[in-house]
């Protein structure tokens, strides 16, 4: 770790803080899954992969959007790991990723507009 001497002192102490920040890297990560998150039909698709998974016909009935337009946020969403998907037969199936990423982030959308999520989720 590099020394980093700070031009004004505070009086406060960063450096046991600073050691362990994330890396570079790690901090472009997150901005990439909220640049993923800037779209409301995005953040709503997501919602409802958080509690049940759904095929595109349905996801796209349910959200009032052509198919290919959810398709286009599915793929934005699968990209970064949000979401994962399987086929049953001709039928692909879409839900959120069990991660500690994502159920944190299904957290503070809830918080952020005050939803309740059916079935006490």
């Amino acid at each position: 770790m590099q020394n980093i001497s700070l031009p004004h002192d505070h009086g406060q102490r960063f450096e046991k803080d600073y050691e362990d920040m994330p890396k570079e890297e790690d901090f472009q990560t997150v901005s990439d899954i909220f640049k993923q998150l800037c779209d409301g039909s995005r953040i709503r698709i997501f919602w409802i992969l958080c509690h049940c998974e759904e095929c595109v016909i349905n996801l796209a009935t349910l959200v009032g959007m052509s198919s290919p337009a959810v398709s286009h946020h599915l793929r934005q969403l699968k990209s970064c790991g949000l979401i994962v998907s399987r086929r049953d037969g001709k039928e692909v199936y879409y839900k959120a990723a069990d991660t500690p990423k994502v159920q944190v982030l299904h957290e503070v959308i809830e918080k952020m507009v005050e939803i309740s999520c059916p079935d006490g989720k």
